[in-house]
C-alpha cells in the first residue's frame, strides 16, 4: 500500500508480530576524557584491541588515523561486525559504536573502552538491531563499574 504526502511517496510496511534481532549495537558518548588519551593513535588503537580481546571477538583489520591538528578515528573490522572510535581532544570527547551480529555480547568490549578512556561522564545506549525491535537506553555511570549498569 502506498500513501502520498508532501510530494513524496511512502510505502507502508505491514505490521509484524515477530521480532527478529540480528545484532546488538552499543553507542558511547563520553566527556571530560584526558586530551592526551584522545590524541594518541597508539592509545586509541590499543583501546580497540583490548575491547576486542575483552569480548572474545575476532579481529580482521584495525585502521587508525590521526587527523591534523588533532583527533583520532579508529575502526576495527570484526568477524562479528565492527567497532569504531572517534575522538575530539579539544572537547575532551570520545564517541564509539560497537555493532555485533549473532550471539556474542558487546558489553564487555564497551566496558573495556570506557576503562581505557577514563571519562568523568559517560552515556551508553544499547539498540537491538533487526526487524520489529525496540531500543533501550540504560544509563551509564563509569564509577559504578560497568558502563551498562550490569
Amino acid at each position: 500500500m502506498f500513501r502520498k504526502g508532501e510530494g513524496m511517496t511512502h510505502r507502508l510496511l505491514p505490521l509484524r508480530t515477530q521480532h527478529v534481532t540480528v545484532g546488538q549495537h552499543l553507542i558511547l558518548d563520553a566527556w571530560r576524557v584526558p586530551a592526551e588519551l584522545l590524541d594518541d593513535p597508539a592509545h586509541v588503537g590499543q583501546a580497540l584491541r583490548d575491547a576486542v580481546e575483552a569480548c572474545g571477538a575476532t579481529l580482521i583489520n584495525l585502521c587508525v588515523h590521526r587527523f591534523s591538528p588533532y583527533g583520532v578515528t579508529a575502526t576495527a573490522t570484526l568477524a562479528e561486525s565492527h567497532m569504531a572510535v572517534h575522538t575530539w581532544p579539544e572537547h575532551g570527547y570520545v564517541g564509539a559504536d560497537l555493532f555485533f551480529c549473532g550471539p556474542r555480547d558487546a558489553r564487555p568490549a564497551m566496558d573495556s573502552l570506557v576503562r581505557s578512556f577514563r571519562p568523568a561522564e559517560a552515556r551508553v545506549r544499547e539498540l537491538a538491531r533487526g526487524i520489529g525491535v525496540a531500543a533501550a537506553e540504560p544509563a551509564a555511570d563509569p564509577a559504578a563499574g560497568s558502563a551498562l549498569g550490569g
